[in-house]
Parts: C-alpha cells; structure tokens; sequence
C-alpha cells in the first residue's frame, strides 16, 4: 500500500511505532496471556500501565505536585459542565474568552450554572484573531478565567498565555496540548480530550490544582467532583482503559522524540513551511491573522471555491486524506498533530503547488 497521510482534526493520525506496539501486544501484554483490553483495571498490571503513563505525562509537562492528574471519560465537552461545577467554589460568576466554535461551546454549557462575562471575543472578525490583552474586561469577582488556546475549527492559536492575576486560568487544551512546552503552574485547570495529540478517542486528560477541589456547587453529580476522581486514581468506576493506555505509549514515544522541546521545534517548521506556501500562492489563502496562526490546524481556500470538490477527490487519491474544512467554515484543513511527519507536510506542499499549476 501507498503512504497515506492522515490529515484529520481528530480522532487524529497516531505514530506509527505506537500502533505497531499495540498492534504487537494486542493478544499478549508482556506474557501475561491477556490483551490490555481484558485486564481489571484495579489489577496489579493494569496499575503498573496507568501509574507510568501518569509518571511520563507528569515528567513530559513538568507538572507541579500540587497539581491532580485525571484520566476520565466523556471528552472535552463534559469539561464544559465540570469546569464550572468545581472551580466556582461559591461564587456566581465566571470570565470566558470567546474566540471561535469551542469557546462559544464552553460559555453555553457554563451559562446553566453561572453568569457568564464574556470578557474579550473576536466574533467581530469572524473569529479569524484573537482580541489584543489591553481590551479584555477581566473581573476580579469571577471564579476564574476560561479560555480556548487553540480553535480546532478555525485555526486561531494564543502564543501566549493570558495573565489572569489571583484568578485562576482554566484552558481547553485538547488540540494543542504537548505540542511545546507549557508551563502548568500558570493555571488552574487544564483539559484535554486525547483524540489529537495524546490518543486515541474515549479518554479526557484533566489537570487541575489541588485548592482548586474539594468544593464542587450543591447538586453536583459524584462523577463530576474532581475530587474524587483524584482521591480514587481516576478508578471510581472503570475507565477507558485502553485508551489510557496508548496514551502511555503516545507519552513514552513523546520522551524518546527528545521531549515538548523537541516536538516544539518540529511542529513550528511543518506549520511555517505550510504557511509559507500558502502565503507564496495567488491561489490559497489562509482566513487567520500572521500572528495568530495555529501550529496544529491549518485552514486555507482555494481562489475559486468551485474547485474544492476538485481539490478534495485529487489529494485523496495521492493519499492526503481527511483535508476537508469544517462544515461552519468550508474550505480545507490540514490537521498537522505531532503524529504528521514533516513528510506528509512536504507531500501536501508538493500536492498544493502541482493542483494551483494545473488549475490556477
């Protein structure tokens, strides 16, 4: 079979080595005679299996250890409702940053349990920037600040982390999460579900301060407490255990790629040398402002929208599949996780320069 690239906004491409691991453990996990699918979760393997996995997220985002690390279910979006059910602590209200499709997601659901002050948006632009620092209404009474750092949709990125004061930051990291360094200590609360950059599909990787716990709002579901997710190991109930543990594979190839560092550095080249083609055609075009262009998904137009269906049929049948742009937004996308090889971005490249010679 031809090289196929894998070009989807998730669930996303996997490294290779890792579903070969899989692939050789499968029936058999380390003699055991059982696949990792079959163990109990509260078996002395399966422990072994989730105890490193969270030892390497911990050493690969040099996580604080006043900070709980959750594996749960229920993707990001129930951390829309769990965001707001733990960390309000009391108070009625909370800022969110609205900066595209997840962003307004995140303030419907927390709008069922709190006031929510829309403390900066860029809808004005079609959400193609993100709103300078200096306009943000930030209150102080609010029980924390939430935001998006990446638009999976419309491909808006923060290179920044927001300054927030004594409030705390809470971040929907679930398309850029350990694709560079981070530092953890700025926030609150941190989630992720794992479909991009950390695994496959069922499992949502929370990381929250330990103050922040303890005190979820009257009602709130025992499955929505964060504490006591954190004092039962994320093993209230079963979770998603195998997705857990190709996530500890993904961690592991993450250590021997030479850590966030070094995948930083490799996710900034893939996206620049992207863009700079985009930007070198009179036939593409990407929507999002220079300066806040994510490193991880990548949305660009054809010059005459016609030709997308074109477009679309061409790159699949050379092996660049899943390009098609959100259906809110149109157009294509290239989703480059870390998983993408640089590869498979030249392969795009050299795609897009061929079909613009041809039809343009």
């Amino acid at each position: 079979m031809s090289e196929v690239y894998n070009f989807s906004a998730g669930p996303a491409v996997l490294p290779k080595t890792v579903l070969q691991q899989a692939r050789d453990e499968l029936i058999d996990w380390r003699g055991t005679g059982m696949s990792v699918m079959e163990m109990s979760h509260r078996s002395k393997e399966y422990m072994s299996i989730a105890e490193q996995a969270e030892a390497d997220l911990r050493a690969l985002l040099k996580i604080p250890a006043e900070y709980h690390v959750l594996f749960l279910q229920g993707g990001a979006t129930s951390q829309f409702a769990m965001a707001p059910l733990n960390l309000l602590r009391g108070r009625s209200q909370a800022d969110y940053v609205n900066t595209g499709a997840w962003s307004k997601k995140a303030i419907a659901e927390a709008g069922r349990f709190c006031t929510v002050n829309i403390a900066a948006s860029s809808e004005d632009t079609n959400f193609t920037s993100i709103p300078a620092p200096d306009t943000w209404q930030l209150d102080t009474d609010s029980a924390y600040v939430h935001y998006t750092p990446n638009e999976t949709i419309g491909g808006v990125e923060f290179h920044w982390i927001p300054d927030t004061g004594d409030v705390p930051l809470a971040a929907d990291m679930s398309s850029t999460i350990l694709s560079r360094p981070l530092d953890v200590s700025r926030y609150g609360l941190i989630y992720a579900g794992a479909q991009k950059n950390i695994g496959p599909a069922g499992l949502t990787v929370v990381i929250v301060r330990e103050d922040l716990t303890g005190s979820p709002r009257d009602g709130t579901p025992t499955m929505f407490d964060y504490k006591k997710h954190a004092d039962s190991g994320s093993m209230m109930n079963t979770p998603p255990t195998y997705s857990w543990y190709l996530a500890g594979l993904v961690f592991d190839w993450l250590r021997k790629q030479g850590g966030l560092s070094a995948m930083a550095e490799i996710n900034y080249r893939k996206s620049q040398r992207l863009y700079d083609a985009i930007d070198r055609s009179g036939f593409y075009r990407s929507p999002v402002d220079v300066d806040c262009r994510s490193w991880m998904n990548v949305p660009f137009t054809l010059a005459d929208d016609a030709l997308d269906s074109v477009f679309l049929e061409q790159s699949g049948k050379a092996g660049l599949l899943n390009l098609k742009g959100h259906r809110s937004v149109g157009g294509m996308r290239a989703s480059i996780y870390n998983a993408m090889p640089e590869a498979g971005v030249d392969a795009l490249i050299d795609f897009m320069g061929e079909f613009e010679r041809v039809h343009g």
